[in-house]
């Protein structure tokens, strides 16, 4: 068994992942904004492009490539999501003058982040020295993809500058990145090596931990900010309780990646229960946005209302442009004899895919394999942990996964 995995290199499980789209670690807060939005990507990487032979250290700017007669010294230093940017929003400082704090440089927000969640890998690093990396603290591990760039390739990507999320070449190389979910799903499908570990359950195995992030459905939002910060560096979420413990949902890093920057007002006025239907997938109830509102002008946050007023005005705009174009749309269908269902989404939730709040759960004697293909189906890294009255007892991760296997190897 250990010979066969020893078999995979890293880049096996890279095969038909897409390039990394680039941010320059010389961006602000608002070209990251901008960029994930444009993307749709759940995460940005950021990278540092040095000249080596530059006096000013001067820094390729989003779009550029790198050629392989340049001398740069290409690095990935971080990755940032919409969460790190709705976090960075609740500061007080920040709730005062938004559009300023969005104009910080992104490595403002990177420096808060714990070192060491992206590292650089070769190509032809053993699968279970990836494993290892990511038991000690790795999210993402950097990897080069093999196919160089064309140099036809690169002229078009310096014709893309403009595009703040065009994937970048570094010395003419592509990156791509290999995450925990990636693991999990290659030993998914070699899940027969591992017999008779997968059939047992998860409290046999001693992998359901209680160190959990956990809110009271009726505290306020911000005694989560903390926890969401916490749980999105640890891959997890943050648990909503009633005051007897028992599970009654989530405030996902997920579902709040999903939402409009502006979800920070949120935060800031409402409680963790009201939190939870505020970024629902439906998008916010037109009660708890008039409640938003007038809490921030009770608090003076009016920079963030002015915010929240301008995406909403944004918002009328894109649906009457979708409701004229789908009305053309449905016009043309009819001649040809076709008819076509359009669905609107709310500017507030992008195109990346929306979960619920409800959490995901399984029971103490849930086998190992139903747990990872629990996590897989709904693209989670963990599977929240509970009793039968639904009682949290704790979480279960992919790092716990990850151990499992890494030392069933050893």
């Amino acid at each position: 068994m250990a010979v066969s995995l020893l078999a995979h290199e890293v880049s096996d499980l890279c095969l038909g992942k897409p390039a990394l789209r680039a941010l320059s670690i010389s961006a602000t807060v608002g070209d990251a904004l901008s960029a994930l939005k444009a993307s749709g990507d759940n995460f940005i990487s950021v990278w540092s492009c040095n000249h080596g032979n530059s006096n000013n250290g001067d820094v390729v700017v989003v779009g550029d490539a790198c050629d392989d007669g340049d001398d740069y010294v290409c690095e990935c230093v971080g990755k940032i999501c919409m969460v790190d940017v709705i976090c960075y929003l609740c500061k007080e400082d920040n709730l005062l003058s938004p559009s300023e704090a969005l104009k910080a440089p992104v490595s403002l927000i990177l420096s808060q982040i714990p070192p060491g969640l992206v590292m650089h890998v070769d190509p032809s690093s053993s699968l279970l020295e990836a494993i290892d990396l990511m038991l000690e603290g790795a999210q993402n591990l950097v990897v080069p993809i093999k196919n160089r760039v064309s140099s036809r390739r690169r002229q078009h990507q310096k014709l893309m500058i403009s595009s703040p999320t065009s994937p970048t070449s570094h010395n003419g190389r592509e990156f791509c990145w290999l995450t925990q979910e990636d693991v999990i799903r290659f030993i998914l499908g070699t899940i027969g090596l591992f017999s008779p570990i997968p059939a047992l359950s998860i409290d046999n195995l001693g992998i359901i931990s209680s160190d959990i992030n956990v809110v009271n459905y009726h505290s306020p939002a911000t005694l989560a900010i903390e926890a969401i910060s916490g749980s999105l560096i640890d891959q997890t979420s943050v648990a909503v309780v009633d005051s007897d413990g028992f599970l009654i949902g989530e405030i996902s890093p997920l579902t709040l990646g999903c939402c409009h920057e502006t979800v920070a007002a949120a935060i800031t006025t409402l409680s963790s229960g009201d939190l939870m239907a505020y970024i629902d997938c439906g998008g916010p109830p037109e009660d708890l946005v008039r409640v938003v509102k007038e809490r921030l002008k009770e608090k003076g946050l009016e920079g963030m209302l002015e915010q929240i007023d301008n995406n909403s005005t944004n918002l009328v705009s894109y649906l009457s442009t979708s409701s004229s174009s789908d009305e053309e749309s449905m016009a043309t269908d009819s001649k040809l004899g076709r008819s076509r269902k359009k669905h609107s989404r709310s500017m507030s939730y992008s195109a990346r895919m929306v979960r619920r709040a409800e959490a995901i759960v399984c029971h103490t004697k849930s086998s190992l394999v139903a747990v990872m293909i629990q996590a897989i189906a709904h693209r989670v890294s963990y599977v929240w942990v509970v009793e039968e009255d639904c009682s949290l007892v704790g979480i279960v991760t992919f790092s716990d996964m990850l151990r499992v296997f890494r030392e069933h190897l050893d």
